[in-house]
């Protein structure tokens, strides 16, 4: 049974997320603040974390970074929770220290397939890897694969929320300039990661037939 985290300064809304956690077979853990999140970490090792981003006086980002500078704690995955819309600025700066984006409310079929989306991708990452090291890779060409393998689906993830919420929310007035190019940025950078990640993929090929 994977143990979950749930931080929200809402005592209402972490009592759903425990109730969905509990449906779902997981074993929910909580703390109604960044502060109180960080001091239950000491005593605790949760599978994955839902991090709710709208919290005083510590928001979720600063949880975030607090969480990603322990190396206690760096590895756990982390899922950020909010009603508020993404902007492109918090994509490209948290978007490397999170495994997802979970819009507030969401449904139970909805957060499950997140965290074992998350959770699967992980698993399976790690096999990779251990191929790769048994096959002779070298260390620099796995850990840019771990990275990539990582970092290419999280952003495909942030991007298609990134163009759902302006393209929604700018219908009737147009999208924003500085959000289209940042978007278009974006997508330009996941394309290059991705003939990245293939060209490793095809690397870690050739080591295994050898």
């Amino acid at each position: 049974m994977y143990t979950i985290l749930v931080v929200d300064d809402s005592p209402m809304i972490v009592d759903v997320f425990v109730t969905m956690l509990e449906r779902g077979g997981y074993h929910p853990i909580t703390a109604y603040s960044g502060e109180e999140a960080l001091s239950v970490l000491r005593e605790a090792t949760p599978d994955l974390i839902l991090l709710d981003i709208m919290m005083e006086p510590m928001d979720g980002w600063e949880t975030l970074e607090n969480l990603k500078g322990n190396l206690s704690t760096k590895h756990i995955p982390v899922l950020m929770l909010t009603a508020k819309p993404l902007t492109p600025e918090e994509a490209k700066e948290y978007g490397v220290y999170i495994e997802d984006y979970i819009l507030k409310p969401t449904t139970h079929h909805q957060l499950y397939d997140a965290i074992e989306h998350v959770l699967q991708r992980r698993h399976s990452i790690t096999a990779d890897i251990e191929r790769a090291r048994q096959a002779g890779v070298d260390q620099r060409i796995i850990d840019e694969y771990e990275r990539l393998s990582k970092s290419v689906d999280i952003n495909k993830r942030l991007l298609k929320i990134l163009e759902t919420t302006y393209s929604i929310k700018d219908a009737k007035v147009g999208m924003g300039e500085n959000i289209t190019r940042a978007i278009k940025s974006m997508a330009t950078s996941i394309k290059l990661q991705e003939e990245r990640l293939h060209q490793i993929r095809g690397e870690f090929t050739v080591f295994a037939e050898q």
